[in-house]
């Protein structure tokens, strides 16, 4: 079943209040239980929590094949321990999706 847009709008503003900024140390514990998933910077991550939640088979599936997203790595999970990361995470049961949002690179003025 399909969920209407009036729906589709309220999932969206619920998980993106839901959506937060945390350290990567905070979320170890769901690494090692194999809960996290990485999510492209070219993805909207509230976008890609709410399919999850729905349970779009055919986006994940599409996302996973197109290597856009992915169970964390254990070399992701060295990089973003060492740099004491702050990735921006979601919950969307029972996965916690992340992403590392890149600083916009400084305009230069002259």
């Amino acid at each position: 079943m399909q969920a209407s847009d009036k729906e589709q709008q309220l999932l969206h503003a619920k998980l993106n209040m839901e959506t937060s900024q945390i350290a990567w140390s905070e979320l170890l514990r769901y690494f090692a239980g194999g809960h996290v998933i990485y999510v492209s910077n070219d993805l909207d991550l509230v976008d890609v929590a709410a399919r999850f939640t729905v349970d779009d088979k055919s986006a994940v599936e599409q996302w996973l094949n197109e290597k856009r997203i992915s169970k964390a790595t254990d070399d992701q999970a060295r990089d973003w321990l060492a740099a004491d990361a702050m990735l921006w995470a979601v919950v969307a049961r029972p996965w916690i999706l992340v992403q590392e949002k890149k600083p916009e690179p400084a305009s230069t003025v002259h």
